[in-house]
């Protein structure tokens, strides 16, 4: 009976506009920024928490538990701010992981860490959104998005189930890597998979969806279906690391405040965030 609730519910999501056809034939870069509107941009706001299980070459475990916020600034979907409240473990309980996210290439994001531990509020440079997020194997711009606006895109092949798309930085001083090639899925166009290279054609990272949930909200006054990367696994082929993200309890549209979003809640955030 869930196989069978299950493919309707997809089944639904063919028809939807978030859907497109494989017939249609979508261009490179309308395939990227397709793939990241579903990655990041789906719904006005969304709320849910996150688990990360770190394991490392050793095959020892660590845990971050975390409540993540997302409003888009306006209707033109451009814009985002992210609230991150982090609940477990002791070490890292009540710090704060805040974005104000451009969609301007040329303007850098902003992002805020509040530490408890040292009452401190730090500004993370632009430089540092390629380093690792609380010592997980997912970076800090894996969380809130890299523009498409700052790659070049090429579909190198189309399958029934994959677009498949290189990626090559257009300011390739600014990243660790040379290209990446993304596999973004014809029917949801989520990015399914992500395998980043270094000069030499070396692939050092990959980033993987393996399970995929339909969440039913409403939108404008009509109940939608937002298909929902519910699990996700970063791998650091360098390190031996791996990094796997649950995410649970997603909701979207649920009217978020704006002020939420401000300084002014990194030490003291609203309940919004600690439920």
């Amino acid at each position: 009976m869930k196989k069978v609730m299950f493919a309707l519910v997809w089944g639904i999501l063919a028809g939807t506009g978030f859907a497109g056809a494989a017939s249609s034939a979508p261009t490179a870069d309308k395939i990227a920024h397709k793939a990241d509107h579903m990655a990041f941009y789906q719904g006005m706001d969304a709320k849910g928490k996150i688990e990360l299980v770190i394991t490392d070459k050793q095959g020892r475990t660590r845990q971050r538990v975390f409540n993540m916020l997302r409003k888009d600034s306006d209707e033109s979907k451009s814009d985002q701010k992210f609230f991150c409240f982090f609940q477990t473990p002791a070490d890292v309980r009540k710090m704060v992981f805040m974005v104000h996210k451009h969609a301007e290439r040329e303007k850098d994001d902003d992002r805020w860490l509040y530490m408890p531990g040292l009452d401190l509020v730090k500004r993370i440079a632009a430089g540092d959104k390629r380093t690792s997020f609380v010592g997980s194997d997912f970076l800090y711009e894996d969380i809130s998005g890299r523009s498409p606006a700052e790659d070049i895109h090429e579909l190198i092949k189309t399958t029934d189930r994959w677009y498949i798309l290189k990626n090559i930085p257009k300011k390739p001083g600014d990243v660790e890597f040379a290209y990446y090639i993304a596999y973004i899925d014809t029917k949801t166009f989520l990015p399914m998979k992500m395998e980043f290279f270094k000069k030499g054609d070396r692939c050092y990272r990959i980033i993987e969806s393996v399970k995929l949930i339909p969440v039913q909200t409403e939108e404008n006054g009509t109940r939608v279906i937002y298909p929902t990367i519910a699990v996700s696994v970063a791998r650091d082929l360098e390190s031996g690391s791996t990094t796997k993200m649950t995410r649970s309890n997603m909701q979207y549209n649920v009217g978020l405040g704006d002020q939420i979003f401000t300084e002014r809640y990194l030490r003291r955030p609203p309940r919004d965030a600690m439920r």
